[in-house]
């Protein structure tokens, strides 16, 4: 189940995951990046039986809170259940956006982005995650550039979010 919400993130009720993308009806979600002291995003790959964008590679975790779960806490889980880790994460920011795929199916999701750091190796599940990597957020931008076909949709949309975050909060703090 995912929790159906208007704009302003309010709780209008739930519905089947499956269901909610078929109608693309705006639901609740978060994005979770996990960055090394080397300022490197991990990134996974989705394992290839997904039932959609599988084998693309994407931001370190993502997925729908649960009814009574805050979003830390849905990251906190999540991240858990794909990479076998658990950091701390803060959120940083939430925006909406909409997706659609080849395969009819819509995301369309008030996503929550969060940010937490981890130095070591993961521990993937195989059934959600086939491979991962650490890389430079200039170096993903880069390559989202030269073959965006080896993402996700959904990554493109929030990776240049995420990016202009980090390059402001950097900004600032060097005022």
């Amino acid at each position: 189940m995912v929790i159906l919400v208007n704009q302003a993130d309010e709780q209008l009720g739930t519905m089947p995951k499956m269901e909610a993308h078929e109608k693309g009806v705006l639901h609740r979600a978060f994005s979770v990046f996990v960055m090394n002291r080397a300022g490197e995003i991990m990134l996974q790959q989705r394992a290839s039986h997904k039932y959609h964008s599988p084998s693309l590679w994407t931001n370190t975790c993502c997925s729908h809170q649960r009814e009574g779960e805050s979003n830390i806490e849905a990251g906190v889980r999540r991240l858990e259940e794909e990479m076998g880790f658990v950091t701390e994460l803060k959120e940083l920011f939430s925006f909406v956006y909409k997706a659609e795929f080849d395969n009819g199916l819509t995301e369309h999701e008030l996503d929550h982005v969060m940010l937490g750091y981890y130095n070591e190796a993961p521990e993937i599940n195989p059934s959600e995650v086939s491979g991962w990597k650490w890389m430079l957020p200039q170096d993903i931008k880069n390559d989202i550039a030269l073959n965006p076909d080896n993402y996700t949709a959904w990554f493109k949309i929030i990776f240049n979010k995420f990016f202009d975050h980090l390059f402001v909060k950097n900004q600032e703090d060097e005022s």
